[in-house]
């Protein structure tokens, strides 16, 4: 896995399982990073939100780190995001010496073409290009081959006090197998500017088995204006069988910016 996002070889699909995310248009929607499902929110016109984060991801004898990994967003109109995200791997292996380097890159779009308004059905697609890793990166495992195209669908509804968002997608590669990914995450504000949230989120290579499937918990605090503290730790729900996830984990920083970059947003 590396979103990381996912499992040419199993420390690249972990690392290539966190994706873009949406913004201070998030209407009823929770996902986003830091969990890997992404949400039908848009930053709104001319805004900008852009995530720098650290993210672990830990496998039976592999333990990859992206720092910094980095999501930047901009909003076109109400309804359209444009993203592009990187992570800066470094991984270390058993009996290896530890490699770095970039991964892949996935420039995308995002449209919202269902808005029912805050209480009603959110629906959008996110269509990501996902760049073929360097050479260097291919070898050491911490990007993978490419390219490959990631077509989903996000649905965000609010059921009482709970915000619901699910997605689903396919990675559809020029080259290698078939991947396909469901998310579902579910959460409430649960005190002034603390947002907490659980995720489950399956992970599967057509050819590869197991499938990766995590549980982790999350949550989003405003630090000030602007500024809101990201975090999430999960793992496999299958234990520590080959290929799956003993620990992920998530911190970093969501910079929230209007008036096309000018100020910090509210």
């Amino acid at each position: 896995m590396v979103k990381p996002r996912r499992k040419i070889a199993p420390a690249i699909a972990c690392m290539s399982l966190c994706a873009a995310a949406a913004a201070p248009m998030r209407v009823c929607a929770q996902a986003g990073p830091p969990f890997l499902s992404n949400d039908p929110g848009t930053p709104g016109n001319g805004n900008w939100e852009i995530n720098i984060a650290a993210m672990q991801t830990t496998l039976p004898g592999i333990a990859s780190w992206q720092l910094p990994q980095l999501d930047v967003n901009y909003g076109v109109g109400e309804r359209l995001q444009l993203t592009w995200e990187a992570p800066y791997v470094v991984q270390t292996r058993s009996g290896e010496s530890r490699a770095s380097g970039w991964g892949n890159a996935n420039p995308g779009v995002k449209w919202r073409f269902i808005d029912q308004g805050e209480d009603g059905w959110q629906v959008s697609t996110f269509p990501m290009y996902q760049t073929t890793g360097s050479e260097a990166a291919r070898h050491n495992g911490i990007a993978a081959e490419g390219p490959r195209l990631f077509l989903p669908l996000e649905v965000a509804r609010k059921v009482g006090p709970l915000s619901l968002d699910l997605e689903v997608g396919s990675y559809l590669p020029w080259h290698g197998d078939h991947e396909h990914i469901l998310g579902l995450v579910a959460g409430r504000q649960v005190a002034p500017g603390l947002e907490l949230d659980a995720e489950i989120y399956d992970d599967h290579v057509r050819s590869a088995a197991p499938d990766v499937t995590t549980l982790d918990i999350g949550g989003r605090y405003k630090l000030h204006r602007g500024l809101i503290l990201l975090f999430m730790a999960g793992r496999s729900v299958s234990g520590n069988s080959p290929g799956q996830v003993e620990f992920m984990g998530y911190l970093g920083i969501q910079i929230l910016l209007s008036n096309y970059g000018r100020t910090l947003a509210e």
